[in-house]
């Protein structure tokens, strides 16, 4: 059974930082792609950031985080991590992980990803 579980979010004021982390397990994610998605209240789950678990190839991120947002993977922990750094109130969302296969050439649709986790609250007060 696939699981993802994202860890990390919390209240930072704007400027400031956060880490977060997806742990994933119960299948082997080296022809996958993980992305990290988020959704505001009353928005559309938004793309943000998505990196191949193995393999060649550049993360891709959102026009809206470049440059402030870092994803990273570590194949030994089995986690991709996502450094948020010069935070926004407009960053507020929930952050969820997602998991989709390598295959696949569309990156930034929520609907093109198999495997989610619950979601990460991230609040930035302004």
């Amino acid at each position: 059974q696939v699981q993802l579980v994202e860890s990390g979010g919390g209240l930072v004021q704007a400027g400031g930082s956060l880490r977060l982390s997806c742990a994933a397990s119960g299948r082997t994610f080296s022809n996958y792609r993980m992305g990290w998605f988020r959704q505001a209240p009353g928005k559309e789950r938004e793309f943000v950031a998505a990196i191949r678990w193995s393999g060649g190839g550049s993360p891709y991120y959102a026009d809206s985080v470049k440059g402030r947002f870092t994803i990273s993977r570590d194949n030994a922990k089995n986690t991709i991590d996502l450094q948020m750094n010069s935070l926004k109130p407009e960053d507020t969302a929930v952050y969820y992980c997602a998991a989709q296969s390598a295959a696949q050439y569309i990156v930034t649709r929520p609907d093109k990803y198999d495997y989610w986790g619950q979601g990460t609250q991230v609040t930035v007060s302004s």
